[in-house]
């Protein structure tokens, strides 16, 4: 496994994959990551779990790309207006998606490349968010639908060739758990 510098992000683990989320300072990496993890705890999403805020370590290993906490900041989360907090966290995750905020190439239909990136040699799923714009829904969007949520394809039926350029396997392969909603769904 290959070590690298620390970068300004923060990280949550949900179900199997880490959502890395990157952007400049005062962007809303800390909300997001809070958000998120409030999102497990509701049910809208499998559980999620800490790894790191402000400032986390990313590794690559073969084809993985593995996030771990700064240890001098493991299990501290900045929630705006009430400082630093403790939070139960995980010492390293491999990561799934990256959130870009405060992205310049955001918008409203995306072209594919933009949907994608290549962090230390490992391509990996990413969502550019343009600044002001409200990241939690895009990310409960990527992680909860798929292209097959509708019949057919709706990329294939617009002249424009337009639609969910997010690969159909995000949702199944980043969090791996089926949700609160899909066990109900089934009967369970």
């Amino acid at each position: 496994m290959s070590r690298n510098a620390s970068v300004h992000a923060s990280a949550v683990l949900i179900g199997e994959r880490a959502v890395l989320i990157r952007g400049p300072s005062g962007a809303g990496k800390s909300r997001l990551a809070f958000d998120l993890i409030l999102a497990g705890r509701s049910g809208q999403l499998p559980t999620a779990i800490l790894v790191g805020d402000d400032r986390v370590h990313l590794d690559t290993a073969g084809e993985q790309l593995w996030v771990r906490p700064a240890r001098e900041l493991a299990g501290l989360i900045e929630i705006r207006g009430l400082g630093i907090r403790r939070c139960h966290f995980v010492g390293q995750a491999r990561v799934g998606l990256v959130v870009d905020l405060a992205a310049e190439d955001a918008e409203r239909l995306p072209p594919p490349e933009a949907l994608k990136i290549d962090l230390n040699g490992v391509l990996l799923p990413r969502i550019p968010v343009a600044a002001g714009f409200q990241p939690l829904p895009l990310v409960v969007a990527a992680l909860t639908t798929t292209e097959s949520s509708c019949p057919g394809n709706l990329a294939a039926d617009c002249g424009k060739g337009i639609g969910n350029h997010i690969t159909s396997t995000i949702a199944s392969d980043l969090v791996g758990a089926a949700s609160p909603l899909d066990r109900q769904e089934q009967g369970d």
